[in-house]
């Protein structure tokens, strides 16, 4: 079966083709071939846009609470029931094995099904004032909502703010990334079949710079949310200074693993090595500084040396994938050149290390191991297949080295001893830490980092005060 979304810009309700816009090659990742075309947004489009987000967002505010969630509860069932058809897209589009773009529609769905009961426990409060006198705090929808979201979990992360701004009674203009088109649309589709009012939630796509400072640019948007990379995390800022605009930044990590020697070793390794390779290593969470304490390195080093080889590598759609492609050409030429740089540097390449010979966009699951501090990869996310790895003496050098960076978005530790898992827990300058598990992104827990791995959350409560303002209403 061949690819079959259709693409479309969605805009003031209706379904926008072609007709005479400008378009995006979408390739398939398997084999670097294009798949389809995908119709970008004109400046007049972003505008009727704006106009639509403006006009709608009065009555969506003014809906009641029970209705969005019905809505959102509804937009969820329909994206369960068309899981395997989204994934299966999401596969063609992005690469990775269908199992996990399966997993990640739930996951999308699960959003839309915990905000939708959220909104209903989104309480003010009463301040105690002297008799005849009455202070209440309310919350209220911020506005009109930007959001930008990455090609590595496409529909996730479009859900994760899509689903909170909704829910808090925003109306939302969503750009996804061009490259992987045919899932995002697919919460377009479930929302407008849910019976959402038509203009609540729009979809552009468009050059992303263009589309940016024109949405950010105007006065229609009170709030931006974006998922993506550093530079542009700050490039967004600047622009939405202008005019003071509410915004939330997910950026790049370089998530450290502190492996302690009371691990229980195996069963840690079981649990690191599929979860460095999942996605192919195109996670913002991703391990990747693995610093592994002196006593177990060189077992550890060897177990994950022979797990890594029996990563089986191909074309997602194949039920045995295990792990699929980078998802467009830049990846496997960056990943390259950060994996020679630290060859040169003196890193031992203990599997892997090159993109192999099978065509596409792949690069075989990759193990450094004594990488020097000053090799690139040890300081920059490589968003790839690679684990990198070190050895360390006792705690104090492992908090030293986790909080190295200048990133601060996931970070994980392997411990038995409870106490040491607490002071890791406090010491670690990260907004996730995951002390025996992986597990940090789910629905009801908040998701953000620190430093300049950005700030605000989305997930949990706090992802629905996001799209909040808070207004303090006096009355003697």
């Amino acid at each position: 079966m061949g690819y079959e979304a259709d693409l479309k810009l969605f805009i003031n309700g209706s379904w926008r083709t072609g007709e005479g816009r400008d378009s995006f090659a979408v390739v398939n990742p398997v084999t670097g071939s294009e798949i389809a075309e995908l119709p970008l947004a004109t400046e007049a489009d972003l505008d009727e846009a704006l106009e639509t987000a403006k006009r709608t967002y009065p009555e969506w505010r003014a809906t009641e609470v029970d209705k969005r969630s019905a809505i959102l509860h509804k937009t969820a069932k329909l994206l369960k029931e068309r899981a395997d058809e989204i994934a299966r897209t999401m596969t063609q589009e992005q690469g990775k094995p269908i199992a996990e773009s399966k997993g990640e529609v739930f996951g999308a769905a699960s959003l839309f099904d915990w905000y939708a009961e959220e909104i209903k426990r989104d309480y003010g409060r009463v301040l105690v004032r002297p008799p005849g006198q009455l202070s209440r705090v309310m919350h209220e929808p911020v506005g009109p909502v930007a959001t930008f979201t990455p090609w590595n979990f496409p529909i996730y992360l479009l859900a994760k703010k899509v689903a909170a701004a909704l829910a808090a009674g925003c109306s939302v203009i969503s750009k996804p990334p061009e490259e992987t088109p045919g899932n995002t649309l697919a919460i377009a589709r479930a929302l407008d079949d849910a019976g959402l009012p038509k203009g609540v939630f729009q979809l552009v796509h468009g050059v992303p710079d263009v589309v940016s400072r024109h949405l950010i640019g105007s006065k229609v948007i009170r709030k931006v949310s974006f998922t993506g990379s550093i530079p542009v995390g700050k490039h967004l800022m600047k622009l939405a200074a202008d005019n003071v605009t509410k915004i939330t930044l997910e950026l790049g990590g370089h998530a450290p693993v502190l492996i302690f020697d009371d691990c229980d070793l195996q069963k840690t390794l079981d649990m690191v090595v599929p979860q460095k390779f999942r996605n192919a290593g195109q996670v913002c969470v991703s391990p990747t500084r693995f610093y592994v304490q002196e006593g177990i390195y060189d077992a550890f080093i060897t177990g994950f040396t022979e797990r890594t080889r029996k990563v089986k590598v191909g074309d997602g759609l194949l039920e045995d994938t295990r792990m699929g492609p980078l998802a467009n050409t830049r990846r496997p030429e960056a990943v390259e050149a950060l994996v020679n740089d630290a060859r040169d540097k003196g890193a031992k390449v203990m599997t892997g290390g090159s993109r192999g010979d099978s065509g596409g966009f792949f690069f075989q699951p990759t193990l450094l191991a004594d990488v020097p501090l000053e090799a690139d990869i040890m300081n920059n996310e490589p968003f790839g297949p690679v684990a990198v790895s070190r050895s360390f003496k006792d705690m104090d050098e492992a908090i030293e080295q986790a909080n190295r960076l200048p990133y601060g978005l996931a970070a994980f530790a392997f411990t038995e001893n409870g106490r040491r898992a607490n002071l890791l827990g406090d010491a670690i300058e990260a907004g996730m830490v995951g002390i025996n598990t992986f597990a940090i992104s789910i629905a009801d827990a908040p998701f953000g980092g620190v430093k300049e791995s950005g700030f605000g959350s989305e997930g949990g409560k706090e992802g629905l005060e996001t799209y909040q303002v808070v207004k303090a209403i006096h009355q003697a």
